[in-house]
């Protein structure tokens, strides 16, 4: 045993991204003691400028959205108590097909060996006892969360550490009345299109293939406020029109598969540190 302390490495790809998908496990193991150290790999350039603008729209000015974006950045980390927040700073790729995805310095761009020798620097820094990013296909596609999961996991084989590692995931039974809970608060939205619906069915994993549900209820609060911060954003923020109770409800649990694990322990689990405490 050391004094070192019990350490979180989640490895996002935007600003706003590490609310979304771990904000609750942020806030919980972060109250619970925990060291939790979040990585930003773009700056989140891509994102909406005032008004909503879109890049490549006369009022998005990409320098004065990553300066934005950093402050809510660093804001939602104070929400979650984060206690470590490091950048790497590429360029946001933006969405897949996007011209921006070939630019020169974007993270899409950025071969992978580089990014993971950068990566595994802080790991062997922080050397986390669980490392958390998303699965081969950055859970819908995104070119940005697809380039963190490659170093991520290419960042672990350059070191000697044997954390835990999980992707984030969504159980499919969620996925199905997610169609359901927009309409419930857009009654305008359109039914989407059969190759949608189709898409959208793909999205996670079967409820019995998810190793790890962790309750982060008590955290809900938090990881809302976390999602606010990123106010610039929220056109895009669906779950921000839910208000605080309702989201508590249906996100008050997070979802992960378990791929490296040296612990041994059995599973299902409801505990990112089972077996190490």
């Amino acid at each position: 045993m050391t004094d070192r302390p019990l350490t979180l490495m989640a490895v996002h790809a935007h600003p706003d991204d590490e609310a979304t998908g771990t904000g609750g496990v942020l806030a919980r193991y972060a109250a619970e003691g925990i060291r939790t150290v979040l990585v930003t790999c773009t700056d989140g350039g891509c994102g909406d400028g005032p008004g909503g603008a879109k890049p490549g729209d006369a009022g998005h000015d990409p320098a004065a959205v990553v300066a934005m974006r950093r402050k809510e950045l660093e804001a939602s980390c104070e929400v979650l108590q984060v206690s470590d927040l490091e950048t790497l700073d590429y360029a946001d790729s933006g969405m897949m097909g996007w011209p921006s995805n070939q630019a020169p310095g974007s993270f899409w761009q950025t071969p992978v060996e580089e990014g993971a020798a950068r990566l595994a620097e802080l790991m062997r820094h922080y050397r986390p006892d669980v490392v958390v990013t998303y699965d081969e296909n950055g859970f819908y596609g995104h070119p940005d969360h697809i380039q963190a999961h490659r170093i991520t996991m290419a960042a672990l084989e350059m070191t000697e550490l044997t954390p835990k590692v999980y992707w984030t995931t969504m159980p499919r039974s969620m996925m199905q009345r997610f169609g359901e809970i927009v309409r419930e608060f857009d009654e305008d939205m359109p039914e989407p299109d059969p190759a949608e619906a189709a898409a959208m069915a793909e999205i996670g994993l079967p409820d019995d293939e998810i190793s790890t549900w962790v309750d982060t209820t008590a955290f809900s609060g938090q990881k809302f406020d976390a999602l606010a911060a990123h106010a610039s954003q929220g056109e895009n923020i669906f779950f921000l029109k839910m208000g605080k109770e309702r989201f508590g409800e249906l996100l008050g649990v997070e979802t992960f598969v378990r791929v490296k694990d040296a612990t041994g322990g059995a599973g299902p689990e409801n505990d990112l540190f089972a077996g190490l405490r």
